[in-house]
């Protein structure tokens, strides 16, 4: 599995703990996001994570910033990508299940970062339900 990571400042520490946690499970991470806690704009860090699940790069995306909503809607301007803005592990299984979400926004200033590594893990081992979610789930995309 590979997975791209992208974050602003607000997300720094969590995108470590994040990757660490994933290498141990042999999975493969392209680091997009900034390394330091210097203010930066998320967009920068947060396009090239969405191009990767966009064009297929990466199986899935993990973005970080201090609400997750600038990230989130950023990530939702490609096609083809379905960024879920998660704060519990139920709300996260509910986006795989019913949404085939393929980005995770991680809202790093209001979970705590082993609530982040439970949601990490449900977002990774939940699958898509597809049935009636799938009919659904293809009317997101407006390029048709």
């Amino acid at each position: 599995m590979n997975i791209s990571i992208g974050n602003d400042h607000a997300g720094t520490n969590y995108k470590f703990a994040i990757i660490k946690h994933l290498k141990t499970k042999g999975i493969t991470v392209k680091n997009y996001g900034t390394d330091t806690n210097d203010s930066v704009d998320y967009p920068d860090f947060i396009h090239p994570v969405a191009k990767d699940v966009e064009t297929k790069n990466s199986d899935f995306g993990i973005i970080i910033c201090g609400s997750g909503n600038g990230s989130n809607m950023t990530a939702n301007k490609h096609l083809g990508v379905r960024s879920a803005l998660c704060w519990t592990k139920e709300i996260t299984a509910l986006a795989r299940q019913h949404n085939n979400a393929n980005i995770l926004s991680i809202p790093a200033r209001f979970i705590t970062l082993p609530q982040t590594i439970e949601i990490v893990d449900t977002f990774l081992n939940t699958a898509f339900e597809e049935g009636r979610h799938e009919r659904r789930v293809e009317k997101i995309d407006t390029s048709n």
